[in-house]
């Protein structure tokens, strides 16, 4: 028992030695995964309970699904620990079902958008296989705030637009909000355990 404790206790040091920067880093990932996990589901919910997603941006959707692709691709292409970037397939998988509701409550998943779909599915088998040209998705990555805030910003005028934001979850904007408030500016330190580097990493928008 007491041997479990002193190896407990000397794990607790050795992370402690990381330094408070680090340390501090690894506490803001996990809180950003963590909002992650949920951010969107409020929105699918209430696409799904009003059956209507009048009031929703479908450019800005798509700008938001690049930003996510960009990052994540990018961080898997460069072989980075994957709790780096944990957030980014569970975004993505969230947005892909919210998506999926957008266009179905909109009666847009036609040809053109399954088209498009299989465009989209075939380079991400592309960049799972590293056969995509990791130069342009270094070229890519820095867009990828701009992008994020034009999303938000295509959103806001299609409420107005529409005059109608019933579809619009307030909880989600709420917790897309506190993460840009919490992790401002969009970029924190975390370390590459691999590569024994510090990498620069981007919040979610």
């Amino acid at each position: 028992m007491m041997a479990k404790l002193e190896d407990f206790t000397e794990v607790i040091s050795d992370y402690l030695d990381k330094g408070l920067v680090l340390i501090v880093a690894d506490l803001l990932s996990l809180i950003t995964v963590s909002s992650c996990l949920i951010i969107k589901v409020p929105q699918i919910n209430t696409i799904c309970t009003n059956k209507s997603s009048k009031g929703i941006s479908v450019p800005g959707l798509c700008l938001e699904l690049f930003s996510y692709t960009v990052m994540m691709s990018y961080n898997y292409s460069n072989d980075y620990t994957f709790l780096s970037y944990m957030e980014y397939p569970i975004l993505l998988l969230q947005e892909y079902v919210l998506i999926y509701f957008v266009f179905k409550y909109q009666d847009i998943l036609g040809r053109k958008t399954q088209i498009i779909a299989g465009l989209y599915v075939i380079i991400c088998t592309l960049i799972y296989l590293k056969i995509f040209p990791i130069m342009i998705l270094t070229f890519l990555v820095p867009f990828c705030t701009p992008i994020g805030a034009a999303s938000k910003i295509l959103q806001l005028i299609t409420i107005l637009r529409t005059k109608d934001a019933r579809s619009v979850s307030r909880t989600t904007w709420a917790l897309s909000a506190f993460t840009n408030m919490t992790f401002e500016p969009n970029y924190i330190y975390l370390l590459d355990i691999k590569n024994d580097e510090i990498l620069w990493h981007r919040t979610p928008d």
